[in-house]
């Protein structure tokens, strides 16, 4: 009655119910976007996907020399066939405590996870598929006693193997590291070119101590890893449709030596 008997009471009573009305809704909408992280992260997390499947870096020239061929491979305009596809998946159980850590993954056969295919995180490198069933797969995890990955000094391209000594989560060691590749704290590792698993240039980390093996002409290097093994919930996984070609040929290597 008050606010319609007067222009001046109206004016106050609108701005002060826009003013409560509007600090409700900014409090919903707060509470409803917090509801939809799950399903938000999950948008990005397959749009990241779609993103890396068109990356140039995953595709591969066709031999242009061979005249009558038949492959089912995707191409793309400049007739590259693909090399790599990237599998989004979500995180359903991980362990870090362990001298033998393993990733739980939601994506299996049905989904086209095969064994071998690579797993990384939207930071780095997360670890290799060891067991798949209908719809779910494990992943052996970078911090893995029995875990090896070839890598490389990302500004030199110098050689070395990755492995975790089973002391700290956040670390791992790149061994056999030339003396010579003149190696500075800060410097990234990524997978190199090297890797059946993995594609090249995939994050791994960031050095913080150089170890000298005084016997030898070779350093071991102390790296942060790049994923947060502890916060980890979403990944890709990575297959190389080459995979099964290149093990073949690597198990024949080492029979014949």
């Amino acid at each position: 009655m008050l606010s319609k008997s007067s222009k001046t009471h109206e004016a106050f009573f609108a701005a002060t119910a826009n003013e409560v009305t509007g600090n409700i809704n900014k409090r919903y909408s707060s509470v409803s976007e917090y509801f939809s992280l799950k399903k938000i992260n999950k948008q990005l997390n397959d749009e990241n996907a779609r993103l890396r499947n068109l990356l140039k870096s995953d595709f591969e020239i066709s031999d242009t020399s061979i005249l009558f061929r038949t492959d089912t491979l995707l191409i793309d305009s400049l007739n590259r066939f693909r090399k790599y596809t990237y599998l989004p998946a979500r995180v359903v159980g991980n362990t870090v405590s362990s001298n033998t850590n393993y990733l739980e993954i939601e994506r299996g056969r049905k989904q086209g996870v095969e064994k071998g295919m690579s797993v990384i995180s939207p930071q780095g490198v997360v670890g290799i598929v060891v067991e798949v069933s209908d719809n779910y797969c494990r992943a052996m995890s970078l911090l893995h006693r029995n875990m090896r990955i070839s890598s490389m000094l990302k500004k030199n391209n110098s050689m070395g193997d990755i492995e975790w000594d089973g002391a700290d989560p956040h670390f791992v060691i790149m061994r056999k590291v030339s003396k010579s590749a003149h190696v500075a704290i800060g410097d990234t590792v990524v997978t190199s070119t090297y890797s059946s698993n993995f594609p090249s240039n995939i994050m791994i980390g960031t050095v913080v101590k150089i170890n000298p093996e005084t016997a030898t002409s070779f350093n071991n290097l102390k790296l942060r890893t790049s994923t947060d093994f502890f916060s980890i919930q979403y990944v890709y996984i990575i297959k190389n449709v080459y995979y099964a070609e290149q093990e073949r040929l690597t198990r024949k290597q080492k029979n014949d030596e």
